[in-house]
């Protein structure tokens, strides 16, 4: 072929070195593999494992397991109660309800009574005395209640024999608060008063009320109805089971004359005054 043939695109390929002028073929080991297309179920396995977990998720956990647990201790304290009533027999349910409604009788008593005391004092054409009789019987009652004067009136006697030695303070602290949920106006345990600071300890074996040291049998006189004390004692589970389980002999004695006679001296506050002028 003729130098007249060639064309200036073939003289310059020509002139080119090869390995400018021929393309590369692509190596194997140059070409990156695509990722494998995961589907919908192992992306969503990715994403929940393994967990991330911020400061404020584990706060919220730990006070959620706390409310749960709270509710659950809850529930099942509830559903104790419901058992024991359940296993209770027909005759003690009724006492448990005829003392539920002495105790809102007692209530709607204590109500009217403060409001004919209003009354008198209102409609009184001599304010002045109606006011002085009403100081002075406000007076014995609350002397009554803070142990200062003797009482008497119907009530109970009720006696603890503990010969095993098993009986202590805190279950004769319950014994004290059953009889005045039952409505009891007056207390006197072995000749001490009880009052409404009275403290019971444990005591070498015996019992200290108010720091008096008594020993058994313990005897308790108390003032109020006969007929909401007694059944208060022995309700299932109540304070005469509690007692008995402990190997202490109880016997409850119905009287129309019960006489409180322990005194306290009264004690005038160090510290509180009047606000009256």
């Amino acid at each position: 072929m003729s130098n007249q043939d060639e064309t200036p695109e073939n003289r310059l390929r020509k002139e080119l070195p090869e390995e400018v002028t021929a393309e590369a073929p692509a190596s194997a080991e140059d070409a990156s593999p695509e990722p494998p297309q995961l589907s919908g179920r192992q992306r969503l396995a990715n994403g929940l494992w393994p967990p991330r977990v911020t400061r404020a998720q584990l706060i919220v956990a730990v006070l959620l397991f706390g409310l749960g647990f709270g509710l659950a201790v809850q529930v099942a304290s509830n559903s104790d109660s419901d058992s024991a009533l359940r296993g209770a027999r027909q005759e003690d349910l009724v006492r448990i309800l005829d003392e539920l409604d002495d105790r809102t009788q007692r209530l709607e008593d204590e109500k009217q009574g403060l409001e004919k005391q209003r009354d008198e004092l209102e409609n009184s054409s001599d304010q002045a005395e109606e006011a002085r009789k009403q100081t002075v019987e406000k007076e014995k009652q609350l002397g009554i209640l803070a142990g200062t004067v003797a009482a008497q009136g119907p009530g109970i006697t009720m006696t603890i024999d503990d010969t095993k030695g098993t009986v202590e303070a805190d279950m004769l602290l319950d014994t004290i608060q059953e009889l005045r949920a039952a409505g009891a106006e007056a207390i006197q345990v072995n000749g001490v008063r009880v009052v409404a600071g009275t403290y019971l300890t444990d005591s070498d074996k015996s019992v200290s009320v108010d720091g008096n040291k008594i020993n058994a049998p313990y005897r308790f006189k108390v003032i109020g109805k006969p007929q909401d004390l007694e059944p208060a004692l022995n309700i299932p589970g109540g304070v005469v089971q509690t007692l008995e389980k402990e190997q202490a002999t109880v016997t409850v004695e119905r009287s129309d004359k019960i006489v409180v006679d322990a005194l306290r001296a009264a004690k005038l506050p160090d510290y509180a005054r009047s606000s009256s002028s």
